[in-house]
């Protein structure tokens, strides 16, 4: 392809907006769209919002389950959780600035509010008794009570109604003013916008899957140099086989959509154009 042919491509991409308005400069992959933003630049910036992190079996379940890609549109920062995210926007020429996972947003937005009062959290998710030692550890590692609530529901927690009234009590009981949920997707991202009008004390959602466990130090993470390399999955299969083989076996049509999209010729199946970028 000439320069010229690129730059007339990436204009006609440019055209459309995506969903909402963005804080910031955003990319997309496949039908949603990345936030271009360093994870220091992210803490830094969220004060209030609701925050997903993108991997590719998000991007499964963005292609087959509605809700889940209207809850993404409603998002307020999208990170890539994952190098094969980071990966496949650098290879489409939509290339962000770095990988910001979960994992690494919860840490360092602790670090980061340490020492402001006005802040405060509560951990929602996991299996019982595991949100309660992730409150523990962030408290000892602040050196104060930042996180000041923890809850493990039920297994059919986001079925249940009458729990989920009892959980959005109990959240804002506690005062707290960000709320850590780690349900697993795609339950965690619909929950949050189906019910957090009625938590109104609440300023920052943050959807992040397994970190509650690696905060409470049940599970660990992998290794510093695999999770560089995109070898992280690696790790998962090896020591949790039968929780993530599944998922990762339903996430190997992500390379084909990745493929399509580079070629422009990807389709939204919740839209009847054509997919375009803003880069």
């Amino acid at each position: 392809m000439t320069g010229d042919a690129q730059k007339e491509r990436t204009l006609q991409h440019n055209k459309m907006s995506t969903p909402s308005e963005p804080k910031n400069p955003r990319s997309r992959l496949l039908n949603v769209w990345v936030d271009n933003l360093t994870l220091a630049e992210l803490i830094e910036t969220l004060d209030q919002g609701v925050v997903f992190t993108l991997n590719p079996d998000h991007l499964y379940h963005l292609q087959k389950n509605q809700a889940f890609f209207d809850a993404y549109t409603q998002a307020d920062f999208i990170t890539a959780d994952s190098k094969y995210v980071y990966w496949g926007l650098k290879l489409i020429g939509r290339r962000i600035k770095e990988k910001v996972s979960g994992s690494d947003i919860v840490p360092a937005f602790c670090i980061h509010h340490a020492n402001n009062h006005e802040t405060s959290i509560f951990y929602l998710g996991a299996a019982p008794g595991i949100a309660q030692r992730a409150l523990e550890r962030t408290n000892a590692r602040a050196g104060r009570n930042l996180a000041i609530g923890a809850h493990s529901p039920s297994m059919n927690f986001v079925n249940d109604e009458a729990e989920i009234a009892q959980v959005i009590k109990i959240v804002n009981e506690s005062k707290a003013t960000v709320l850590i949920v780690g349900l697993g997707a795609p339950k965690q991202e619909i929950w949050i916008m189906k019910y957090r009008h009625a938590m109104p004390n609440i300023k920052i959602f943050m959807g992040v899957g397994a970190t509650i466990d690696y905060e409470a130090d049940a599970v660990k993470r992998a290794p510093g140099w695999m999770r560089r390399n995109g070898l992280e999955w690696m790790y998962r299969m090896a020591t949790e086989p039968r929780r993530y083989w599944r998922r990762y076996l339903r996430d190997v049509p992500y390379f084909w959509l990745l493929f399509m999209d580079r070629l422009g010729m990807y389709r939204s199946p919740w839209s009847k154009t054509p997919s375009q970028t803003q880069g």
